[in-house]
């Protein structure tokens, strides 16, 4: 099975092509640039010098949030049109699954974090067993500090991993102290070979149904309805 994966939900852009348990390429930037102008070119270069065409693609796997709400969408968008044109298979990953996968050897929960803004974080619990990635608690857009008030309670070892947990990692270990680990730099990028691999074992949805989980409502969507509530 040859897989393509695309990753815009934030300011990493993630590509990859997985054929069957082989890495045939992998394309990963992190830069505070436009992924609109450089996805689709990226994808391109990308399966040219890995001489794939689209023909030879059997599904496509796509990060489709939460993260920034440009990028998602652009994402899902791209991964959908992909999709559709070739008539092949569609999967959607979690970007806070994708950054948990990256704690494969912890032994203790996995919690990826992603800043929300005012307080708030995406946030969620996975778990790794028996060589799988299980979700334990669901994604998320929660206080910070009443994120961690639920973590204290379960009495583990937990992992934080995501560019965004050292903005927070005072309150982190002020509230949790010994029972928070935070992880290395080099873990805080998803990896969009993993994102294949975890599409791969996933079934895929209808491509026409097919939604990003933005996981609250856009700022200007929820700035309408609270000025048109009743």
């Amino acid at each position: 099975m040859k897989v393509l994966a695309i990753d815009t939900s934030t300011y990493v852009l993630g590509i990859a092509i997985v054929d069957n348990e082989k890495v045939v390429g992998e394309l990963i930037t992190n830069l505070k640039k436009n992924h609109s102008l450089r996805a689709m070119p990226a994808v391109e270069q990308l399966m040219k010098e890995c001489g794939i065409t689209p023909k030879d693609l059997d599904r496509i796997v796509v990060a489709n949030g939460p993260g920034s709400y440009t990028g998602v969408r652009l994402g899902v968008t791209i991964a959908k049109t992909l999709a559709w044109s070739l008539n092949i298979p569609l999967v959607g990953v979690s970007s806070l699954q994708l950054l948990a996968a990256n704690g494969r050897y912890f032994p203790g929960v996995i919690c990826p974090i992603m800043d929300a803004r005012r307080g708030q974080v995406f946030t969620g619990l996975y778990e790794w067993e028996n060589d799988r990635l299980v979700t334990k608690r669901e994604d998320i857009n929660i206080l910070l500090t009443d994120w961690l008030e639920e973590i204290k309670m379960l009495n583990k070892k937990v992992l934080f991993i995501g560019e965004d947990v050292d903005k927070f990692k005072e309150v982190i270990r002020g509230q949790l102290g010994e029972m928070a680990h935070l992880a290395s730099f080099v873990q805080h990028n998803g990896r969009p070979s993993e994102l294949c691999k975890i599409g791969m074992e996933m079934e895929p949805t209808n491509v026409h149904h097919f939604v990003p989980n933005y996981t609250r409502l856009a700022e200007a969507e929820a700035k309408w309805l609270e000025e048109n509530k009743g």
